[in-house]
């Protein structure tokens, strides 16, 4: 099941209701879970997918600092949400503070997750990313070439 492409949605700011957009709908099903991701966004996972989310935050040794502060940022920010008929549900006020959600929110999917952006910091990083993607994609190709190091 993948996720692809970008869709703009409403949030209800006092309630912090949106809706998930109807291309996404039926792959996320009616339950899923939410949490913190990075650059201030947030990241939405199927129910029966975070599993495999919590085994490779969970596969690093708890016993360094940066596993640890992963898992509780992940995991520690995470919350259970089920849509209802028309594909909408609530954003727990902590994660709305995070990623600094507005009125409008864009709903990216990014292979096997959906990410969730504030409108204006969704176009800053389209911006950052337009203008920077070459670069990018060479620190990624040297990555992959060292084995991942």
């Amino acid at each position: 099941m993948m996720f692809i492409g970008n869709y703009t949605s409403k949030l209800d700011p006092t309630k912090g209701r949106t809706a998930v957009p109807v291309v996404f709908r039926r792959k996320l099903g009616k339950k899923a879970i939410i949490t913190q991701g990075y650059e201030n966004s947030l990241m939405i996972v199927r129910a029966d997918q975070w599993e495999k989310v919590v085994e490779q935050v969970a596969n690093a040794s708890f016993l360094t600092g940066v596993a640890r502060q992963t898992e509780r940022f992940l995991l520690g920010s995470a919350f259970e949400v089920e849509t209802d008929s028309q594909g909408r549900f609530i954003i727990p006020q902590a994660l709305r503070s995070h990623a600094r959600l507005g009125k409008e929110v864009v709903f990216v999917g990014v292979g096997n997750r959906i990410e969730v952006w504030g409108q204006k910091a969704w176009e800053k990083q389209q911006t950052h990313l337009i203008e920077n993607i070459a670069s990018i994609s060479e620190k990624l190709d040297e990555k992959i070439t060292q084995g991942g190091k």
